[in-house]
């Protein structure tokens, strides 16, 4: 029942190429950060990646788009990324877009058990009638495009079929957790980690702080310790944002 592993790279370290992870946090918060530079330095490569975005240039799964780990993102934000905007645009990046209500829907029905699901978002649009790029060659022209999807009308309301996400790992990141898995989460740290820690095969929860079986009280425990095969105590997170403004006074 002891969950714990000594660290990060240990962790993921039976991560094989090509395997589809789900990442958690919402920008720049509550991401995995111990586990996003272990895969880094682990150098699994040809990965699906499924998250809310991804990171930036220099911090969080932007280190992995550098080092060209990642063949295919599914996201709804593209962010402050450049890097992610210029390999999706030369054909080194496949990228399908979601709405961000409807990627969370897809995550919790996959961890639910639930295979698909009506949505009203995005009929009428592109997400539903087909077309969207999702590749670019080398020359920047579209050479593949989402299919059509699936609409019925319910109570004089259309609505259009999305399919549930499920991974074959997930990285997620919580503020307190104990040996058994049981994890909690801190405010928008909330976003996103939750829900993929339930839609994987294997989740590797990394938190701020490890104690002991029964500190924490049932009723506090947002993720059950049945969906963490594995806990990481992480130190020294850098807690960055995407961008700064500063005004003049």
């Amino acid at each position: 029942m002891n969950k714990v592993f000594p660290d990060a790279k240990s962790a993921l370290k039976d991560i094989p190429d090509g395997a589809t992870l789900l990442a958690g946090g919402f920008g720049l918060c509550g991401i995995p950060e111990m586990c996003i530079a272990a895969l880094r330095e682990l150098g699994t490569k040809d990965l699906l990646v499924v998250s809310n975005n991804c990171g930036v240039d220099d911090f969080g799964l932007g280190i992995l788009l550098q080092n060209k780990q990642i063949r295919k993102m599914i996201s709804s934000y593209v962010g402050e990324n450049k890097e992610f905007e210029r390999q999706y645009l030369k054909g080194e990046l496949e990228v399908e877009l979601t709405p961000q209500g409807t990627l969370a829907e897809r995550l919790r029905a996959g961890g639910a058990g639930i295979p698909a699901f009506y949505t009203p978002t995005g009929v009428g649009t592109v997400i539903s009638e087909g077309g969207m790029p999702l590749e670019h060659d080398a020359a920047g022209k579209v050479i593949k495009t989402s299919e059509k999807k699936e609409v019925r009308e319910f109570d004089g309301r259309e609505y259009m079929l999305e399919r549930a996400i499920t991974g074959d790992f997930a990285i997620v990141k919580a503020w307190k957790g104990d040996r058994f898995g049981n994890l909690v989460y801190r405010q928008t740290a909330a976003n996103f980690n939750p829900m993929m820690a339930t839609a994987a095969k294997v989740t590797i929860a990394e938190v701020e702080e490890l104690v002991e079986v029964g500190e924490i009280h049932p009723d506090q425990v947002h993720t059950p310790g049945i969906y963490v095969q594995r806990i990481v105590h992480g130190k020294g997170y850098q807690k960055r944002i995407e961008r700064r403004t500063l005004r003049k006074s």
